[in-house]
């Protein structure tokens, strides 16, 4: 794949990541397991609120494609056909629902030095189709996406966005929503590994006049530990604390308050992740 500007989806994903990643509210224990053939097995349990679901994984991964097939408890099954340079700088991607055919989509990703295009059809009779396109470089990006329904003939969804990344800071600006919502972000990083940074992100709704300011950011408190933290302006507070047990192994304690009414129980999340 040629270094380009990135997927639209990229754009504003570093902001999004720091604010919302292994944030969780429920308890949850995943174990892998892997072998030299390229077969990786992954099984989770999920307790929510008292109710415990789960699912089992598998990935295979050879030269250039990958499969990933996962089996959860309402016995529904998920299956993702990854094929990479099929046709030199591409990307396909097939997934696929059992029981529910009308799920399917086939997904096209094409990477150039200076432009990358996703295209995405649904896999029934009347499908949705995607469309994404990103210009630029590395460096600076500007890209768009829309998505049609083949049966009412109407857009379901336009977006667009910038994006500047340097090696210490990365902004973005999006608007999405079909234009009602527009998104601003800045991410610095703190050290070289940028396992320390700071993010600040500005959410502007204009259907309802309602602004979201959220500021967070990560600490790497070591080699192995790091604190992540985010607060909004509607006063709800996440804290995380993510340890690496042993190689590859990580324990995960979140949790959220509402300073505005700290008579509300908080929200606390425990994940252990286990691998070989």
């Amino acid at each position: 794949m040629s270094t380009g500007p990135g997927l639209f989806s990229d754009i504003g994903k570093k902001a999004k990541d720091l604010l919302t990643k292994d944030y969780i509210s429920d308890q949850k224990l995943s174990i892998s397991s892997s072998s030299f053939t390229g077969l990786a097995l992954t099984s989770t349990a999920v307790n929510k609120g008292g109710l415990s679901t789960g699912d089992v994984a598998a990935q295979y991964k050879y030269k250039n494609t990958l499969i990933d097939v996962k089996v959860d408890t309402e016995s529904s099954i998920s299956t993702t056909l990854t094929l990479t340079e099929i046709v030199p700088s591409t990307k396909t991607i097939v997934s696929l629902k059992f029981p529910n055919y009308n799920s399917g989509k086939v997904e096209v990703q094409y990477f150039h030095q200076h432009a990358t295009l996703t295209t995405a059809v649904a896999l029934k009779q009347s499908p949705a189709i995607d469309l994404s396109v990103t210009l630029g470089t590395p460096t600076f990006s500007l890209g768009a996406e829309a998505g049609y329904e083949t049966t009412s003939g109407a857009l379901t969804k336009y977006n667009a966005g910038i994006s500047v990344t340097k090696p210490e800071s990365c902004a973005s600006v999006i608007l999405g929503d079909k234009g009602d919502t527009i998104n601003a972000s800045y991410v610095h990083h703190l050290d070289q590994l940028k396992r320390s940074s700071a993010v600040a992100e500005i959410t502007r709704r204009f259907s309802t006049n309602e602004n979201t300011v959220t500021v967070g950011g990560a600490y790497a408190v070591d080699a192995l530990t790091v604190l992540k933290m985010r607060l909004n302006n509607h006063g709800r507070l996440g804290t995380l604390l993510q340890h690496e047990l042993i190689p590859k192994s990580v324990l995960t304690i979140s949790s959220e308050f509402d300073t505005k009414a700290l008579e509300k129980t908080p929200r606390f999340g425990v994940a252990l992740t286990l691998k070989p």
